[in-house]
């Protein structure tokens, strides 16, 4: 018998979706990805984006207070991060990322949804019930599919770079940009586009000075955006450069940048506490085989105002493989909510229940 609902994803927007679908008697079942050292590269690793970060302190009702005291009254312990576990410093304000995200699932879990921690590596929406192909086990059926699998922010590539994410390495400014470390300290975006400007003068507000790295000598944001970079006395602009390796220590995290120039091989270093990579985001789309219509961004198209509904009957898409402009867990948690909602109603116009 086909499943009613079946997510796609584990971030926030799969989750949310998850606890309405449950709530409403659609007994979801979630595939939230599988724990393999391929997602982990790509940085698709089960619960999303967050269970990468550390401190979230924008989510709304995380507050300061004793988060650890209820995260170990309401997750069984096989599910504590381990530095719960372990009995590590809370953060100042807020939660950590891998303990929302844990707090979600349960939520999830606890009104009935089925998670199965493997990938869907394909797709079959040219008929209905549609079918998915998990990596292991026979292919499922589905009434209603909500994908909720995400984008994943691009880097350099750097080993320096992934040793010291979430230690000064971010690709969220609006996320982190407000945190200690970064308060009155000297920062570096790396990035020429709209989006590089706009994080680096979002960073104005808090950082001593923003250092942005172009490898050309020119933007490719529009006028208006380079405008604001070149006027805007916080901002220093370095062309004709590339991060060469991030430096740090163990204790501080990032404490600086080598940069190469791309004319010649001559370096400098560049005193900052975080680095923030704003080149581009990829959503992970590609297991669905070209089979949903997307924006001239790679993103799913939302094909109707005010409603998570794709280019296929039946078929959702929320959180961040459909927004190419907000890309907030809250915004995405929203989403999630509004395509278990968008679902039900399509089963129950089709009479499933």
């Amino acid at each position: 018998m086909p499943e009613k609902v079946v997510i796609i994803g584990s971030g926030p927007a799969g989750w949310t979706a998850a606890i309405y679908a449950a709530r409403a008697n659609l007994q979801p079942l979630v595939y939230e990805g599988a724990a393999s050292d391929a997602n982990r590269i790509l940085g698709t690793l089960p619960l999303g984006q967050l269970n990468l970060t550390t401190e979230v302190e924008n989510f709304p009702s995380w507050p300061a207070g004793d988060t650890r005291g209820f995260l170990k009254s309401a997750l069984p312990p096989e599910r504590w991060p381990y530095w719960v576990e372990a009995d590590k410093p809370a953060p100042s304000h807020g939660i950590n990322g891998p303990e929302l995200m844990e707090l979600m699932r349960q939520q999830a879990v606890n009104f009935g949804t089925r998670v199965v921690t493997d990938d869907i590596t394909r797709v079959e929406f040219g008929k209905h019930p549609f079918v998915l192909h998990p990596s292991e086990g026979g292919p499922i059926t589905a009434h209603t599919v909500i994908v909720a699998t995400g984008a994943r922010a691009n880097y350099l590539g750097l080993p320096s770079e992934d040793k010291y994410k979430n230690r000064g390495v971010t690709a969220c400014a609006v996320c982190d940009g407000a945190l200690p470390r970064f308060r009155n300290k000297p920062l570096v975006v790396v990035g020429g586009g709209d989006s590089a400007v706009e994080e680096a003068s979002y960073l104005t507000k808090y950082a001593s000075v923003v250092h942005m790295i172009l490898r050309r000598d020119q933007f490719r944001a529009s006028k208006i955006m380079q405008d604001r970079a070149r006027t805007n006395p916080k901002i220093q602009v370095h062309t004709w450069r590339v991060v060469d390796e991030v430096l740090g220590d163990d204790k501080s995290g990032v404490t600086g940048v080598r940069l190469k120039s791309t004319q010649d091989s001559t370096t400098e270093t560049i005193d900052a506490t975080g680095l923030f990579l704003a080149i581009g985001h990829t959503p992970n789309v590609d297991f669905l085989g070209g089979q949903l219509k997307l924006n001239d961004k790679g993103y799913i198209q939302w094909t109707t105002p005010q409603r998570t509904y794709t280019s296929v009957d039946g078929v959702f898409a929320a959180g961040d493989v459909g927004d190419d402009y907000y890309r907030q867990a809250c915004t995405a948690a929203g989403s999630g909510c509004m395509a278990a909602l968008d679902a039900e109603r399509w089963l129950a116009a089709k009479g499933v229940h």
